[in-house]
């Protein structure tokens, strides 16, 4: 579904990306793992159209989309649900929901994304009215997961969905994704929680100065010797 080829990013002048590659399938779980400033959400925004790379390819279901702006990424059907969450915190949960169904065309399928999104995270219909700054920062991670899905997604990335959660909320999030994957979506995945991330994931890819020093199946990474001991502290 999605492959990227020998992609190079700058930043000011200064190289961030170098000849990244890498491949997402349909309905897989691809995580992208690597210690913080390796280049994991700079990756993300190239592929979301955010930053442009000086050299290299980008394809979406065989479509060159290197060149193209997010928007119209987005409408072809990539969503990326970034760092931080961004959520709209002066509107309510549901106005939240709604600017994420932007590219959905009729009421009828704005309502089945919102009951699913509902059955999804049933705390997000309990807070429907509630402005979104005034949720936990669990309930604001499921409102920014709840609100890429709106979209309808072929190709939905989360970048560090985890973040900042205490460590109950941790699991919550990750069994969500785990439960998207079983429903067969198709998903990148950026995450601090190594061993985690790598478990849940098809196949990953390990970020390191802007490089991509190994790859292979989830599993297999997670037991890998330099993993364990860059990663995990085993």
């Amino acid at each position: 579904m999605l492959k990227v080829n020998k992609i190079e990013v700058h930043y000011g002048g200064v190289p961030a990306l170098h000849e990244v590659s890498f491949e997402v399938g349909k309905g897989e779980l691809v995580a992208i793992v690597g210690a913080n400033g390796a280049g994991k959400t700079t990756t993300l925004k190239t592929v979301v159209g955010a930053l442009s790379p000086v050299s290299g390819s980008i394809e979406f279901e065989g479509v060159d989309i290197t060149e193209k702006n997010t928007a119209e990424v987005v409408r072809l059907g990539i969503t990326y649900v970034p760092e931080g969450r961004h959520i709209f915190g002066p509107l309510t949960v549901g106005e939240n929901l709604l600017l994420g169904a932007f590219t959905t065309s009729t009421k009828e399928e704005i309502e089945e994304r919102m009951d699913y999104v509902h059955h999804l995270f049933p705390i997000l219909k309990e807070r429907y009215k509630q402005r979104g700054g005034t949720l936990s920062g669990g309930e604001q991670q499921m409102l920014a997961i709840g609100r890429g899905l709106m979209s309808s997604p072929k190709l939905l990335m989360l970048d560090e969905p985890s973040l900042g959660l205490m460590p109950k909320l941790v699991t919550e999030v990750l069994e969500v994704v785990a439960r998207l994957k079983e429903k067969g979506d198709t998903i990148l995945l950026v995450e601090q929680n190594v061993r985690e991330a790598l478990e849940l994931a098809d196949r990953g890819y390990v970020l390191e100065t802007g490089r991509v020093v190994l790859e292979g199946e989830g599993k297999d990474l997670s037991r890998d010797p330099h993993i364990k001991k860059a990663y995990l502290g085993l």
